[in-house]
């Protein structure tokens, strides 16, 4: 696409050098470089200088993009192709020490690793007013829930390391939608309890040894967390809509379990539950699904045949002509459909 003659490119990178006083910060697009920063203000900075490009070379939705799909769509495994509404998608490479933030559509940002999702609504003046969501009725309302759920679920996956349990991934998904605009988040013990992790100590020091957050006291009734992780302030503005979603990802329809079951079948549940649609039969990339989950393909096949065998699914099946997984949930509003059995995944 052009404007004015000029080809519209929306791709910016910045990379980390180490350096004896502190990593030094080189943009692709600056031609002067940045002073040194300290080790652990570094990746903030780098995030923060992207935000500062966008801002500044900001375009009307309509014209923009998908970048990847400019770049030959090298920058992913091959999947069913380009779709969805182009998003700001941030990369994360080298361990840290390189990041690029470009418009993507949103098969092309689900499908890249260590890639998040940045909300457009941040990167507007940091004065500017939120914008207020009208009501819309329910229906609005769950397609507004399954979107921050999903936002959320992708930016863990960059976030966290990926052996993280799936405890602490919903512990964290928990943390970053009740989060206020410092990062402060706080959990009742009644929320705790019901969640399984009231006491389960290990599970935060998990959280804290990947300096995604600052080990809270777990002692007092409830427990105040400070997240570390400067993203997670760029999230959508809105306290209350994100505090509806955190609610619905304790129990969310149309895959809803027992606040019981294991954390590794709540999180797969959560994962198609927020990709879900208003078909009978739905679909996720199969690296996606590994990905927001940590999970390893034998891992997947494994949780997708105990979800069948606790009636949450009527059935799966594996799509390896668009690398997708299908499934079908048992709703009492949905016809059978045409899936009957649910192989396991191809080892890969």
């Amino acid at each position: 696409m052009r404007l004015g003659g000029a080809a519209v490119r929306r791709i910016w990178t910045v990379e980390l050098h180490p350096r004896a006083g502190g990593p030094n910060l080189v943009c692709a697009q600056c031609t002067a470089r940045t002073p040194a920063c300290e080790a652990t203000t570094a990746r903030s900075a780098a995030l923060a200088h992207l935000a500062c490009h966008a801002r500044a070379d900001a375009l009307p939705g309509h014209l923009r993009t998908c970048q990847c799909r400019a770049q030959g769509c090298r920058w992913h495994p091959r999947h069913r192709g380009c779709a969805g509404p182009v998003l700001l998608a941030l990369t994360q490479g080298r361990g840290g020490r390189a990041w690029r933030l470009a418009d993507a559509c949103a098969a092309c940002a689900a499908a890249t690793s260590h890639t998040a999702v940045v909300p457009d609504t941040q990167l507007g003046s940091p004065h500017s007013p939120a914008p207020s969501v009208p009501a819309r009725g329910p229906h609005r309302l769950g397609a507004e829930e399954h979107l921050r759920a999903r936002e959320t679920l992708t930016y863990l996956a960059a976030a966290l390391p990926q052996f993280t349990s799936p405890a602490a991934r919903l512990l964290a998904v928990q943390c970053t939608l009740r989060a206020d605009a410092r990062g402060h988040t706080r959990l009742p013990a009644g929320l705790l309890r019901g969640m399984r992790l009231r006491g389960r100590r290990e599970v935060w020091e998990e959280l804290a040894h990947a300096a995604w957050l600052r080990c809270p006291d777990l002692r007092p009734t409830q427990v105040e967390v400070q997240l570390l992780d400067a993203t997670v302030l760029d999230q959508v503005p809105g306290r209350r809509s994100r505090g509806r979603a955190a609610h619905w990802a304790l129990l969310p329809t149309p895959l809803r379990l027992p606040m019981a079951s294991p954390p590794a079948l709540r999180l797969i549940a959560l994962i198609l539950s927020a990709h879900s649609a208003d078909r009978t039969v739905c679909s996720i990339g199969m690296d996606v699904l590994t990905r927001l989950g940590g999970y390893s393909w034998e891992q997947t096949a494994e949780l997708l045949d105990r979800l069948v065998a606790l009636r949450a699914l009527t059935a799966w099946c594996p799509n390896r002509e668009t690398d997708e997984v299908l499934w079908q949930s048992r709703s009492p509003h949905t016809e059978p459909g045409p899936l009957t059995w649910h192989p396991r995944l191809p080892h890969r």
